[in-house]
Order: C-alpha cells, then structure tokens, then sequence
C-alpha cells in the first residue's frame, strides 16, 4: 500500500507539471493567435491592443479548450483505475 501511495503522489507531481506546461503552451498560443488577428487587421470597437488582448484571454479562461486540459489529471488516473479494477475482478 505504501509503494502504491508513493507512485500515486510522484505521478501527480508529474501530472501537474504536465498540465503547467500545457497551460502555459495554450496561453501562449492564444496569446500569440490574438495578437496576429489585430496585426492583420484591428477591430474597430477595441479600444487599444492591450484591451483587446486581454479581453481576449478572459474570454479563452471560459472557453472549452483551456477546460478540457484537466483532462491530463482525469484520463490517466481513470485508466488507472480500470486497469487495477480488471486485474482485481479476476
């Protein structure tokens, strides 16, 4: 049991640093993504580049694609589970 907690807590540290670094990457994708749309061509509602930006990525806070990367969390320890209940269930 104790072997099993020690894996269990040293794949969540690798998890989360997974998930900071996709984070990170997504930001600044986005980032990047934004800031090309007003070079091309500003909109003329936006008050000045910063604005638009930021609003921007408040708006990508809420959005499905920065939501499904806890995905990195659900996905491995799900299969996880299934595996050790298949190998127990026999």
């Amino acid at each position: 049991m104790i072997g099993f907690l020690r894996v269990a807590f040293f794949a969540l540290i690798g998890l989360s640093v997974l998930y900071w670094l996709l984070s990170l990457y997504s930001r600044s994708t986005e980032r990047e993504r934004l800031e090309k749309k007003w070079d091309a061509a500003p909109p003329e509602d936006a008050p000045d580049r910063e604005a638009y930006i930021k609003a921007g990525m408040a708006k990508y806070e809420k959005s499905l694609r920065h939501k499904l990367i806890w995905l990195v969390y659900i996905v491995p320890m799900a299969v996880v589970a299934v595996i050790i209940y298949i190998v127990n269930a026999q």
